[in-house]
């Protein structure tokens, strides 16, 4: 099964409760004042937000004028059209990380507890393990004593080293370590793997920084990329989440997991509006290939239910 099939498997359940009210809507009656108002409600409740809902909506209803269509199915096509225009805005979206010399390749994963980092860094290591690459792992949370453990679970099924230090160490100083380590064994990529934290807890969001900094100062030319893995499920808490680990880093790409059956489909889109970060991954189920790079045509397709309605 490829990952767009697996993508549109996840996303039935948004569909049924979001945007198959969507199709139902776009499905062929009059664009009334009651159509516009149902679209607005139901873009509202799927976590697109209310100003970009209502600046979606007046851009339909000044195209719906100005071409003279008068029913929901004649404009389909433009509100699929628009939904794709706000992804590809945004530079980078769906490109996935470069691994490229000099190495190496550096990955810095942040986001709040249970979004899904350390799955993430397993996902990734497979991925280029797979590809032949060589990946260390950083086991920077060392808060947690059963993070690295986690980490080194990860480790086992790919083959990948995991530098560690006994709970309570400097995060800097294992991230700073296993850069070295990297570097000394030519690894290909270095994935970070930090502590979860909430953007209101400063001492940790000072210690993010940290390793930021150190890693920033140290690369020498290697690529550094800062992902936000980011809960899905969450909807606006979870933009208000990226808002603020965007304040606090240089956060160049979102993980957007757990896109599967309790996810809303609108995050995503407010996400690219309001931030103007690439989602770069997007994950749709705990399985080593359930993530994969994010495509926003294929993406908007698969949301909205496109290829069923014979176009």
């Amino acid at each position: 099964m490829s990952f767009f099939q697996r993508l549109k498997q996840g996303l039935t359940g948004v569909r049924e409760r979001w945007s198959g009210g969507l199709a139902r809507l776009f499905s062929g009656g009059p664009a009334d004042e009651e159509f516009w108002e149902n679209l607005e409600e139901i873009l509202i409740a799927g976590d697109v937000g209310v100003d970009l809902t209502l600046r979606l909506v007046e851009s339909l209803r000044k195209d719906a004028a100005s071409k003279n269509l008068k029913s929901g199915e004649e404009l389909f096509g433009l509100f699929e059209e628009k939904l794709t225009s706000i992804l590809l805005s945004v530079p980078l979206m769906g490109e996935p990380v470069r691994v490229a010399p000099p190495r190496p390749a550096i990955i810095l994963l942040a986001g709040v507890n249970g979004s899904g980092k350390t799955t993430t860094a397993g996902k990734l290591a497979s991925r280029w393990t797979r590809e032949g690459k060589t990946v260390i792992f950083a086991a920077a949370d060392t808060y947690r004593a059963a993070a690295s453990d986690q980490l080194k679970v990860w480790g086992e099924r790919s083959g990948v080293r995991v530098i560690s230090q006994k709970q309570g160490s400097d995060a800097a100083a294992v991230a700073f370590d296993a850069l070295n380590a990297s570097r000394a064994s030519g690894a290909d990529v270095l994935i970070v793997d930090t502590a979860g934290r909430l953007h209101s807890r400063h001492n940790l969001m000072e210690e993010l920084r940290k390793i930021h900094r150190i890693l920033d100062k140290e690369r020498d030319g290697s690529a550094l990329e800062t992902l936000l893995t980011l809960d899905s499920v969450m909807g606006q808490n979870g933009l208000a989440q990226a808002e603020n680990f965007n304040k606090a880093l240089p956060l160049t790409g979102i993980v957007l997991t757990k896109y599967d059956n309790t996810a809303k489909g609108g995050i995503l889109l407010a996400i690219a509006d309001t931030l103007k970060i690439p989602v770069r991954y997007v994950g749709v189920g705990e399985g080593v290939e359930d993530l994969g790079e994010f495509e926003a045509r294929e993406f908007v397709r698969a949301l909205l239910g496109d290829e069923d309605r014979g176009r």
